[in-house]
């Protein structure tokens, strides 16, 4: 016969147990403890994400992105802004000369990381994030296209742009050495690679061949084409 409420009794009695033991585990253990939080910081596991942060080599001009935009368009919250920068004849260089991301939409989902063919953009550990200051060139509120009303703060405050979404593969080293260590790995791998492929020669009657040099006037055969 089973008696009304057993199972809400039964369940108490196990939160009790675990309230009452918590004071005697470890807290490794499921122990209870307290956290002087700021003064104190738990010990922060590798694999914790927050938001995105951009990754460059060197020097903030060596960024690793490169506009592709391929983190835009899978976005889930759609909170990134890319803009390709141009040269002086108004083609495309390659690099991002905007680059936004909306902290206040990101979900930290990590969608961006996994996407990102070029290794340029990951999660941080960083989680005290505020809104900045309100620029004094902004109204308090904007109109966007349906003429609807946004505040201030949140067309501006929890955007973050490029300068300061930029951060070292020093730093990338420091809050997940294991994944950047494979991915530097990867990346000297496909540059010694890059490097063992024969450079392209030039020949006046055949045009670009790969692997061929001219000695006299006279093409020397490759290893794919049969001597004439």
């Amino acid at each position: 016969m089973t008696v009304f409420g057993w199972g809400v009794f039964k369940g108490m009695l196990v939160t009790l147990k675990n309230f009452a033991t918590s004071y005697f585990r470890k807290p490794d253990e499921g122990g209870i403890f307290t956290v002087q939080y700021p003064e104190e910081r738990e010990k922060t596991i590798e694999n914790f994400r927050n938001f995105p942060f951009l990754v460059y080599d060197e020097t903030p001009e060596k960024i690793r992105c490169v506009a592709c935009g391929i983190c835009e368009r899978e976005c889930p919250p759609k909170c990134i802004h890319i803009e390709m920068e141009t040269d002086t004849a108004g083609k495309p260089a390659r690099r991002p000369a905007v680059f936004d991301i909306d902290y206040g939409l990101c979900m930290n989902c990590g969608m961006c990381e996994e996407v990102c063919p070029f290794d340029s953009i990951f999660m941080d550990h960083a989680f005290e994030v505020t809104a900045v200051p309100i620029s004094t060139n902004l109204n308090k509120t904007v109109l966007d296209q349906k003429k609807t009303k946004v505040s201030a703060e949140r067309a501006e405050g929890l955007v973050r742009h490029k300068e300061k979404l930029l951060k070292s593969n020093e730093y990338f080293r420091e809050i997940r050495p294991a994944l950047a260590s494979a991915i530097d790995q990867k990346r000297k791998a496909a540059e010694e690679k890059k490097r063992a492929i024969p450079p392209l020669r030039h020949n006046a009657s055949d045009g670009p061949v790969l692997g061929r040099e001219s000695t006299g006037g006279q093409a020397q055969p490759s290893a794919t084409q049969e001597p004439k």
